[in-house]
This record gives structure tokens, sequence and C-alpha cells, in this order.
């Protein structure tokens, strides 16, 4: 039975329904997404998402949609759903929606008088292949099915648009036909199971809108190309399978397929079964590489992102080798002490000045979690050195460390921290200078690095970054703390010292090598928990500060503004309840499961069966944002885990 409920009454609301999406990758750049009632509000939804390396580089949207419809003396009753100018939905297959369930595959049934038919769908792993089976669990006489695909042939942040340069016929295949709209895309491969009439019908859909694109500010109107339709007849207790795939398949072997991934898939029974499953969906592997994607619909690869969630996304599954993978692939990146942020025409972007710390950190949680200390030097020795050595001694983005041991960094219209959004080309959270949690991420690189060289018997290397790491250790406190405010400086430029209430100074209360003493941690806890805590996360700012913003909403220039000045990170709350729990142990256990908890209720929305990137300030914490994104559940996975082992161990 599966873990996550919906309320069928509710179902056909499209308040309730269009509100939740789904989402499946196939772990090779793929992915199918649309709301619970397959009603695509995005432009990035669709039923087959692919990769075009030889075109962009980037996703395009393949197929949009397949709308089925049933036909019973003479009548038809669409099951698709869209939605057109004026709040006009057309046709209103939800209305027949009867329930929705979510376990090992995507379940949606239907009931049209004296029809009941249930639609299951599955991306196939590591294949450009989505299949659907549409199963007839009643009907009550004559009943044919017909399936119309919706194309779109384009670019994931664009739009459709009709044209005379389509290519509108299609070939006839085994069971199906095929279409390419544009030269340089692969074919779109339609098959079913059974012998199947194909009616060509070509002709546009015209503005098809995307409610959600419309909220955030950008256009939100496509043309999507129909190239007919295909009809057949089915009968009671029947099984019809329909594959859109990049390459032709054998009709006959798609039952047998299906079923072959539908053993693979994990019953998604508890909160953390969600979570490990939704975890799968960020890993990238494609060629020799294996990356991280920071989250769906719209991000790639980031460094910052893929160091702070690749601990949580691979060790509770004790993935070992995923974690080296990528370790090594990024790695293989790193230029001058830094790691790039990942964009589809390959174009790196050295634009960090926290994820190479968090790199070192990444390599720590290895090492604690697994043991094996040694595995980390010998195969990141090389890199640990370079990005301590280039901090140290300068590099990029006037990054440096400061005489005083301290890391500085920025330069104009630049935005280093992970506090990076920028408006109008300024950055709305400005932190040039010493940031408080790239300090404290620096102070811990360094004696972990040292420990690691002194275990390895380079005891000189040790020696120098342990002399580093005092002298930074004094002078963070001497920097950031006030002894009246109880608490830490967020970011020190010269004489100027930022005391906003921010959630960055938590780090350095969660890692294992921290100057702070436990009552300043202490301290910082409880004025963190008191002015930022939320059932989401962490808020950027509290609400009394005169920058607060309680909404993330509205067009790109008003969310920017948003989004460190107030919303919640749900990627936050990993390093609050470690700080947490490091102060008060068992005796806090009680207390962060509560918040752990508080996460399950979102399972069943915005992105169903994962953690959104972010939430309103402003209570009841809508979800907004990405609707999964890899810090988010990997931070919640973390949690679970330090949970688990102090309850084993009774430590």
């Amino acid at each position: 039975m599966s873990y996550l409920n919906f309320d069928k009454s509710e179902l056909v609301n499209l308040e309730y329904s269009l509100g939740r999406e789904m989402l499946r990758s196939n772990r090779a750049g793929s992915y199918s997404s649309t709301t619970i009632i397959a009603c695509n509000t995005r432009k990035y939804h669709g039923m087959l998402v692919c990769p075009m390396e030889h075109l962009d580089g980037d996703k395009h949207v393949l197929l949009s949609t397949l709308d089925c419809t049933i036909i019973q003396g003479g009548s038809e009753f669409n099951l698709g759903i869209h939605k057109y100018q004026g709040d006009l939905y057309s046709p209103k297959g939800h209305k027949y929606v009867q329930d929705f369930k979510t376990g090992k595959v995507l379940q949606i049934f239907y009931r049209v008088g004296g029809v009941r038919l249930l639609r299951e769908s599955l991306l196939v792993e590591k294949e450009q292949q989505h299949i659907i089976r549409y199963t007839v669990l009643e009907a009550d006489k004559a009943t044919r099915l017909k399936f119309t695909p919706f194309l779109a042939f384009r670019n994931v942040h664009q739009l459709s648009k009709a044209n005379l340069h389509a290519q509108t016929r299609v070939k006839f295949i085994p069971n199906g036909v095929k279409s390419r709209l544009y030269d340089g895309y692969p074919y779109l491969h339609m098959q079913f199971s059974k012998e199947v009439e194909f009616v060509p019908t070509p002709d546009w859909y015209y503005d098809i809108e995307y409610l959600e694109e419309q909220r955030r500010g950008y256009d939100f109107k496509e043309d999507l190309f129909v190239p007919g339709y295909f009809e057949m007849p089915v009968r009671k207790g029947e099984a019809i399978y329909f594959s859109a795939s990049t390459v032709g398949v054998n009709p006959n072997m798609l039952s047998r397929k299906f079923i072959s991934e539908l053993n693979k898939r994990v019953e998604r029974i508890s909160f953390r079964e969600c979570l490990i499953n939704s975890a799968q969906q960020f890993i990238l592997k494609k060629d020799k590489r294996t990356e991280i994607t920071a989250g769906f619909h719209w991000y790639s690869t980031s460094a910052r992102s893929t160091f702070q969630s690749l601990p949580g996304l691979t060790l509770p599954a004790d993935d070992r080798k995923t974690f080296k993978e990528v370790c090594d692939t990024m790695v293989s990146k790193m230029s001058k002490g830094l790691f790039p942020d990942m964009y589809p025409d390959d174009n790196l972007r050295y634009i960090s000045v926290d994820a190479s710390l968090w790199f070192i950190w990444a390599l720590q949680r290895y090492c604690i979690q697994t043991g094996d200390c040694s595995l980390i030097w010998k195969a990141y020795k090389t890199a640990i050195k370079a990005i301590i050595k280039h901090y140290a001694e300068g590099t990029d983005h006037n990054i440096f460390m400061l005489e005083n041991g301290l890391i500085y960094a920025g330069e104009p219209g630049k935005a280093l921290t992970w506090m990076n959004s920028v408006v109008e080309g300024k950055p709305v959270t400005p932190r040039t200078g010493m940031a408080v949690e790239v300090n404290a991420l620096w102070y811990n690189a360094l004696l972990f690095s040292a420990e690691l060289a002194e275990k390895a018997g380079e005891l000189n290397v040790a020696r120098r970054w342990k002399t580093l790491a005092e002298k930074s250790g004094k002078t963070f406190i001497l920097t950031f703390w006030d002894d009246q405010k109880k608490y830490l400086a967020d970011f020190v430029d010269g004489n100027y010292r930022d005391w906003s209430v921010r959630p960055n100074q938590v780090i350095a209360t969660a890692l294992p090598y921290t100057p702070l003493s436990a009552e300043m941690r202490k301290s910082i806890i409880e004025m963190v928990r008191r002015d930022l805590l939320t059932p989401r996360g962490l808020r950027t700012l509290p609400p009394n500060h005169p920058d607060y913003r309680g909404k993330y909403e509205g067009n790109a220039y008003n969310r920017d503004n948003a989004i460190h000045q107030g919303t919640v990170w749900p990627w936050l709350i990993e390093h609050f309840c470690e700080g947490y729990l490091n102060l008060y142990k068992r005796s806090g256990l009680s207390f962060i499961k509560g918040i752990v908890r508080e996460f399950e209720a979102t399972m069943s929305e915005h992105g169903v069966g994962t953690i959104s990137e972010i939430y309103d300030g402003d209570p009841p914490n809508s979800p907004r944002g990405a609707i999964s994104f890899a810090p988010s559940v990997a931070a919640l996975l973390n949690v679970l885990d330090r949970i688990e082992q102090m309850e084993s161990t009774n430590s």
C-alpha cells in the first residue's frame, strides 16, 4: 500500500489537483512530469522530455501529452484536459478521475458510465522511453479507445508555435507511427502492444496555456501539433501498452518490458522510502560522467548543490560507488581550486566561493559514515591540496585568505555565496567580504584535511594546516561574535558588520570542527529556533526585519528579491538539527523528530513524494520554486540517518 494518499473527493477540484505534480526521471537525463490529473501546467511538463546533446545539450519536450478517449455507443468521453484562455478547460477529463495512487508506478483510475479504466505509466530506466499501460477494469458493452498525441519538439525553456516548417507527415511502423517535426531531432516512435488504426488528421491546437508559467510572469501560451489519432477496440480485462520512444521497439515485447521495469521499482510505503526514491531521480549518468541534477524542472548541475546533497543522496543507501563517481566527475572539471556550475551548452562557470569547501565537507561526511578515510585521502588529496593552496594564496573572483587567516571573497556585481540572487546587475544580498558560513567551512576544511594528512603520514602538511586553522579560528570569534548580541554577524567587510539575523551562522554550529564554544552554539541555536525556524525549514530573515518578504510569488523581479529575504529553505534544516543534537544529544531527539514529522505533510503537495526547493516565509509556508530539489531531499535523509544512528548507539 502506498504511503502517499490523496482525497478522492477533491481530485475533480482543479485547485486541489493542479498544484500537485508528479516527476519521474530515467537516470540518463530524461524525465516525465505532469500534474496528478495529467493536465500540464508548466512548459517543463511533458510525457517524454529528453536531453539533446547534439542540438544544444539541453532537454527537449518531444511528446507533451497523450489524450485517451473512451468511445461507447457512438458517444465519446475524452479523458484529457488542457487549459485555454479565460480559465477554459477542454476537454474536461478530470471529472472522470475516480482515484489517483502512487506506489511503484503512477496510477489514475477513470470511470465513465459502465467503463472503468486504469492508466499506469513509467519511464524506462536509462532509456528514452515512456510506457503506459491501460487496463480496462470494467466495460458493460462494446468499447473503443482513441489516443491523440500532442507533439512539441522544442527546448524545455521555450514554447512551440504553429509554423510552416514542421514536418507534418508520419511514417508507419509496426503497431504505430513515427514522427519528427524538425530536422536534427530523433524520430518519436509511438507504438501499441496490439494492432491499431491510425487516422491522419494533422492540425495545430492553438493557445494551450500553462498556469504556472503565467503565475511566474513568463510567456505561457503554446501551439501543439497533433498528427492524427489512434483507435482500437478493447474488452473487459484487457491491458493495452503504449510506448513513446526515440527508437523503434518490438510491440510484442512491451508488456514484458513494462513488467520488468515495474519489478525494479520500490513501493513507497514510508517517508524515508519516498525520500530514497526521490534521491535517485537526481543522479544523472551519461557517457563516463556521473552528475547530480540540482532540481526539477529547470536546474542543471550546480557544484554547490552537488556537494551539499551528495552525502544524503548516496550514503543512506550505502551507494559509495555513485558518491565516488560524482566526485571524480567534478574533480576533473576543477580549476584554480574552484568547481563549476555546468550549463547545457557545456559552458562551465566558476562562480561559487563555498562549493570547494562543501566538497571537503562531503568527503568528511563520507569518512564519518563509512570509516574509510584512507580512500578519501588517496583519491582526493591532490584536489584537497589544490583547494587549500588556491584559497590561501588567492584565486578568481577576489577569493583569498587575509593575513588574519579568514577567507575574503567578492567583486562588483557578483554574488559568490549561496545567497546568489542578482537583480538588474546587483546582488540582492551583497555579501562581499568575509561570509560567516564560508569561514566556518574553511576552518572545518583545514582541520579535517590536517586529520587526513596526519593519518597518511604527511606530518608537515598537517602541521601547516593546523597552524592556519588555529589562526583562523581565533580570528573567527573576534570577527563574527558579539558578546552583547550573542550571535554571529552574517558577513564582515572592513569595519562593516552585517548583524541581520540569518541562518548561515547555524552551519558553524553543525560542523565537526567549529571554533565556537558550547555556550555560543547554544545561544545561536536558540535564536535561530525562535526567529527563523518554520515547519518547512529556516527562514532567510526574521519577519521583524525591514527587508523581510514573506511570500515568494509574482514575476522574476519580485521572486528574485524575495528568495533570500525571508523565503524558507529546507536544506538548512539539516544543519540546524545537527547543531541542536550536537548540543542536546539524546535529550534533543524528541524535538528533532517533531521537525521531521512536519515535513511528511508536504509529500503529497507540490512535488508529490519529494521535497520542494523553497517555501514561503509566511504561514502556511506554501511550497515554491522547483518541485523537487536535491539539497532539500538530502537534508531530510541526513537528519533521519542521524536520528537512527543516535537511537541505535545510545549516544
